[in-house]
C-alpha cells in the first residue's frame, strides 16, 4: 500500500526527499520519451531498439555484436536478431574485422545513415522546440546534468557497457 505524504516519516532527511522527487521527474521523463520514441520512430518502419542500434553504430562506428550487444544492454542473441532485421532492410551490412579474422563488424550503410540522420533531426527538432521555453542557462546545463546522471547511473549499476555483470544479462 503506498504511504501517503501525511503519514511519512518527519524527520526524513532532506536527501531522502530530495533522491524521491528526482526519481519521480525522472520516471515521468522516461515513460513521456519511450511513448514518444515509439510513436514518431516506428513512423520510420523500425523499432525503438533498432533506431538505438542505429545511433549506437553512428556514434562509435563498425562495432562487433558482442559490443553493439553491451551497449545496447541486450544479450547477443537479442543483438543478432535486430542487427539481422536491419541488415534485411539495407541499414546495417556486415564487414570483416580489418584486426580478427574470426570477427565480423557491423556498419551502417548509407541508407541506414540517411534514415538515422532523419530521425535524429526530427527528434531534436523536437527537443529545440521543448527548450525553447527555458532560461538559457537552463538549456545550457540540462544536457551536462543528464549525461552526469546518466553516466552514474551506469556506474554504479554495475550494468555499463564495459563493465557488464550476471545483473545485466
Amino acid at each position: 500500500m503506498p504511504t501517503r505524504p501525511e503519514n511519512r516519516p518527519t524527520n526524513a532527511p532532506a536527501a531522502n526527499d530530495e533522491a524521491a522527487k528526482l526519481y519521480a521527474a525522472l520516471s515521468d521523463l522516461v515513460r513521456v520519451y519511450q511513448f514518444r520514441d515509439r510513436d514518431r520512430i516506428c513512423c520510420h518502419d523500425i523499432s525503438v531498439t533498432q533506431c538505438y542500434a542505429l545511433e549506437a553504430l553512428t556514434r562509435s562506428g563498425p562495432r562487433t555484436l558482442n559490443e553493439l550487444a553491451a551497449e545496447l544492454y541486450l544479450d547477443k542473441s537479442t543483438a543478432s536478431r535486430v542487427v539481422a532485421t536491419l541488415e534485411r532492410k539495407g541499414y546495417v551490412v556486415r564487414q570483416r574485422h580489418p584486426r580478427d579474422g574470426r570477427s565480423i563488424l557491423l556498419d551502417l550503410t548509407t541508407s541506414g545513415k540517411r534514415l538515422y540522420g532523419r530521425i535524429e533531426r526530427d527528434l531534436v527538432e523536437e527537443t529545440r522546440q521543448l527548450l525553447q521555453d527555458f532560461e538559457p542557462a537552463v538549456r545550457q546545463a540540462a544536457p551536462l546534468l543528464l549525461s552526469r546522471l546518466a553516466r552514474s547511473a551506469e556506474r554504479r549499476s554495475g550494468c555499463a557497457p564495459t563493465s557488464r555483470t550476471a545483473c545485466c544479462g
